[in-house]
């Protein structure tokens, strides 16, 4: 039989201030065990939480720019339940009143463009943090805990069940990340769990309304993580029915090393939280002033900006996709486009040489010291033949690590291109006559000999001379010799 995936993904997000949500502790990310803390975020009786307010500005941001209704009044809520990284035996969170609601998300998979609706953002503590000793989770004898991230804010971001197949949970979760963090509520680091999914999948033969039962699988941390699980688990999935077999409703945890899923623990209903207001906080109250003055503040976003590179600057989808995955990369982009006037060389350095030296040194392009400016000194001395493309790959280097302008390095190491007629002709035809075989080679019509003597040329100039030029020059010599 043919089943279809219903998919929906829960995701949490770590906003970026400098103190927890109801206490003064720093969300700094490490630290030594359980030092982050305090009898607030510890939940030490007789301790009062108060609301950090740049909390939900940034919630009223989230919600602002994936579309949500942000409402007026919400409030928080006491979701109990035991676990051993909660200290109070309970979470606050929101329930049925949250910050936002019915927003959406537009993606694109294969070409075609779909709307992924979102339920509900609301705004709630993160957990401490259990470091299991062994090799898995499931394979622990004892694990301890570190209750440094306990209070950190979130927010749970839970869209509809809108998804079909692992590709679109990957491309709703991309442009997720990349309109959390050009709002810049968080910096969505999904290596320090700054960005955690869970996934609820279930199947239904195809044609059916009603919904199977679901399984959740829990804390994903990477795009490639939550396309495998997906996979994996409709294969389960389907096993388990193909054999007349019914699923549990249950919560999951994914091996990464092993590609499977293991079951957790059986799924708990919302009822089973038993929420209830929680008296020590009061209501959220958001004014029309408010919300208008958050909404100013929002960028142009991803998707907007990634069709205005393919419309103004001329760019492939792809090309355009990549420079804007990040809002530092693509504002360095436009910076650079706007200065140098054209696009493409900009798009095919930052993606080229730029990307791989970042990637190569293990760095973000905001955490270099290269700026937009070098980059369009660069393509200028290259554009006016004082340096070849070969020389302009050496000068990038050495601007990006030491923040000097191109056309300085160029001008302090003597890098600049040799253009100069009467300075190469004599160069190229002692080469010549010191290679009377690549001579015939090139009479015989073999290619390669001119390749040769060209190599020869830029090996003596240091590869200053100008290629265009050191071709035509050779061309002309072989010809008449």
């Amino acid at each position: 039989m043919r089943y279809e995936p219903v998919i929906g993904l829960e995701v949490h997000v770590e906003l970026k201030t400098k103190t927890k949500i109801f206490c003064g502790c720093t969300t700094a990310f490490g630290g030594d065990p359980n030092t982050h803390t305090c009898p607030v975020c510890l939940g030490l009786p007789g301790t009062l939480p108060v609301l950090n307010k740049q909390v939900l500005h940034y919630a009223i941001l989230a919600g602002l720019a994936t579309n949500c209704t942000i409402n007026k009044f919400s409030k928080f809520d006491r979701k109990n339940y035991f676990y051993p990284d909660l200290t109070k035996a309970y979470q606050i969170s929101q329930f049925d009143e949250p910050i936002a609601e019915h927003g959406y998300v537009d993606i694109t998979v294969d070409g075609q463009e779909k709307r992924i609706g979102m339920t509900r953002i609301h705004m709630e503590e993160d957990a401490g943090k259990l470091i299991h000793q062994g090799a898995s989770i499931t394979a622990s004898n004892s694990s301890l805990a570190d209750y440094n991230r306990a209070g950190v804010p979130l927010i749970e971001i839970v869209s509809e069940p809108d998804m079909r197949s692992a590709a679109e949970a990957r491309a709703y979760l991309e442009e997720l990340k990349a309109i959390i963090t050009y709002i810049g509520v968080s910096d969505a680091k999904m290596e320090e769990g700054s960005l955690r999914c869970d996934v609820n999948i279930s199947l239904r033969p195809v044609g059916q309304e009603a919904f199977g039962t679901r399984a959740e699988i829990k804390n994903l941390n990477s795009f490639r993580a939550v396309e495998r699980a997906i996979a994996h688990e409709i294969d389960r999935q389907s096993d388990l029915l193909d054999d007349g077999e019914k699923v549990k409703l249950e919560t999951r945890t994914w091996d990464d090393a092993k590609g499977v899923t293991h079951s957790l623990r059986s799924k708990e209903n919302a009822d089973d939280y038993r929420y209830f207001p929680d008296a020590d906080l009061p209501p959220v109250i958001v004014s029309d002033a408010d919300i208008d003055r958050l909404r100013a503040e929002i960028p142009e976003l991803p998707r907007s900006r990634r069709q205005r590179f393919v419309t103004e600057a001329g760019l492939s989808e792809a090309d355009a996709g990549l420079l804007t995955e990040d809002r530092y990369l693509a504002d360095f982009f436009e910076a650079a486009w706007k200065a140098y006037g054209e696009a493409q060389p900009v798009a095919n350095w930052l993606l080229g040489d730029i990307a791989a030296k970042l990637n190569t040194d293990g760095i973000q392009l905001a955490d270099s010291q290269f700026q937009p400016a070098q980059l369009v000194d660069l393509l200028n001395l290259i554009k006016d033949g004082s340096i070849s493309g070969k020389i302009a790959k050496e000068v990038f280097v050495k601007a990006f690590e030491t923040g000097d302008s191109p056309a300085d390095i160029v001008e302090r190491e003597g890098l600049k291109q040799i253009s100069d007629t009467s300075s190469l002709e004599p160069l190229i035809r002692d080469i010549v006559a010191a290679n009377p075989k690549s001579v015939e080679d090139y009479k015989a019509g073999k290619k390669k000999a001119l390749g040769f003597l060209v190599g020869q040329v830029m090996k003596e100039t240091k590869g200053q001379a100008n290629p265009g030029l050191v071709n035509q020059l050779l061309t002309e010599v072989l010809d008449n010799a």
